[in-house]
């Protein structure tokens, strides 16, 4: 063969084999990117015509399931049997819009693997049950229906946890959207006309939106104290009307303007119970910010907690404060740049809640097959301790004053010992009306965030004491099965 054949040989050899990896990949190793690719209008088509698993809740509930469609073999039909209720939570899954939630986050345990594809077939000669599987969450549908109808046409958020195992009892966030119009063929627009509506009903409230925590910070600048040894529940304070901020021309006041007390002295128990503004700035300076930091750290500020979908990063700026008393003083009331959001604000009353120990949020209980066995589970994790036994009692009994004889007394249930912290953030476009606590103070099974934008319904007037706090009422009630 002389040269010129040779290399004209050589270069067709070559060409084939490039043909031969390209097919490969395409085909082989990068089908299912392909398969996947929102583009890929047999989608559509595969999406509707394979079973997916069901999403139930706590108590066994069926929150979305797939459903034969009538007159047509092998094709099945997604529906969200709670819509709007459990919405934020559970999410929906479709062709021209994706997913969201817990379909998003357990696509693929949800989705039938009788496919054809390559890892699907694998899967099958390997003897894998390619029937889709079931996802049991931890919620609850009486704490989610209680939140959902308590919260109304306002805005805002309800985060309920079990503080001894951190299963997520409730997880609600107003306005919200029903998933079941996200499955037509007109879902595109439905879902630009929910992100073009002002209200934004299809924006997570509960752990995907940061606000200021106002006062409900104070139970963590309280309990630094107590755990410090620097306070404790009778430790007197000079009742000012202002607090003059060091190094600054600025100062703080008490909601009202008026004193805390006699205009003497006042404990930090009472201070607690009437949520002074300026006994806490001034114990928030006299902390300083580094010890606050390290609670605000154990709890879940400024760390990303793992959980099904990404959650805002909550805020404590430590750092920006460290060295300015003035700022740290606001910041002690949960004003200035500090951020939360509703699920990280309820795991501080659940710290309290569990004598100081923090459960990370777990919001899905089990994966289980067809035949109901359990394929995969979730159990508690503890994720650190905020503060000691020691101190999370007293903090405990502090916050059951505030609802008792405080500025919480809505959040109060006959024949039920609730525990809770309210707050007025101002900052933000508030006042954002909080109320974090939890219920028995003697044998804790609940502890909640709630928290509604802009006061409310009563807009400028309200409180977390007059809007947020009732609302908890509600929920506890509930679960408990006491009167609201």
């Amino acid at each position: 063969m002389n040269g010129p054949t040779r290399r004209l040989a050589l270069v067709l050899f070559a060409g084939f084999g490039l043909l031969v990896l390209a097919s490969s990949w395409f085909q082989v190793l990068g089908a299912d990117r392909y398969r996947s690719d929102p583009r890929n209008v047999r989608n559509v088509i595969t999406l509707t015509e394979k079973e997916r698993g069901l999403i139930v809740a706590g108590d066994g509930t069926v929150l979305a399931r797939s459903d034969p469609v009538p007159d047509t073999p092998q094709t099945y039909a997604r529906s969200y049997l709670e819509g709007e209720i459990f919405a934020h939570a559970v999410g929906y899954t479709t062709f021209l819009v994706g997913d969201s939630g817990l379909e998003a986050a357990f696509a693929g345990e949800l989705r039938s693997r009788q496919d054809l594809t390559i890892s699907d077939l694998l899967a099958g000669i390997f003897g894998r049950d390619l029937r889709p599987q079931n996802v049991q969450t931890t919620l609850q549908p009486i704490v989610q229906r209680t939140a959902y109808r308590a919260l109304g046409n306002q805005r805002g958020a309800v985060v309920a946890l079990d503080p001894k195992t951190g299963a997520v009892l409730g997880y609600v966030a107003t306005p919200s959207f029903d998933p079941n119009l996200m499955l037509g063929s007109d879902a595109v627009t439905i879902r630009q006309d929910l992100l073009d509506d002002p209200s934004q009903p299809l924006q997570d409230r509960a752990g995907q939106t940061l606000y200021p925590p106002g006062s409900t910070f104070k139970t963590i600048v309280a309990a630094v104290g107590v755990e410090t040894g620097l306070v404790e529940p009778e430790t007197d304070f000079e009742d000012v009307l202002v607090f003059d901020l060091p190094g600054s021309d600025a100062d703080i006041a008490n909601a009202g303007g008026g004193l805390c007390s006699n205009g003497s002295s006042v404990t930090l128990q009472l201070a607690f119970a009437r949520s002074c503004n300026t006994i806490f700035a001034d114990l928030a300076i006299r902390i300083g910010a580094r010890p606050l930091q390290r609670m605000t750290d154990s709890i879940g500020f400024d760390s990303t907690i793992p959980f099904p979908w990404q959650l805002a990063v909550s805020h404590f700026p430590a750092d920006d404060v460290a060295d300015d008393p003035a700022a740290l003083g606001q910041s002690g009331l949960g004003e200035r740049d500090v951020r939360a959001t509703p699920l990280v604000m309820a795991m501080t009353a659940a710290a309290v809640a569990n004598g100081g120990d923090v459960m990370l949020p777990r919001i899905v209980d089990q994966i289980f097959d067809v035949e109901g066995e359990t394929t995969e589970s979730f159990g508690p994790q503890r994720t650190g301790r905020a503060m000691s036994a020691a101190t999370a009692a007293v903090i405990a009994q502090m916050m059951e004053r505030a609802v008792t004889d405080g500025t919480g007394t809505r959040a109060a249930v006959p024949g039920i010992r609730v525990a809770g912290k309210t707050g007025t953030a101002q900052g933000a476009a508030g006042p954002q009306a909080w109320f974090v606590g939890f219920a028995p103070v003697d044998d804790p099974v609940i502890a909640l965030a709630v928290i509604v934008e802009e006061g409310g319904a009563a807009g400028e007037s309200g409180t977390g004491g007059s809007v947020a706090a009732p609302i908890a009422a509600q929920i506890i009630a509930a679960w408990l099965g006491g009167e609201s």
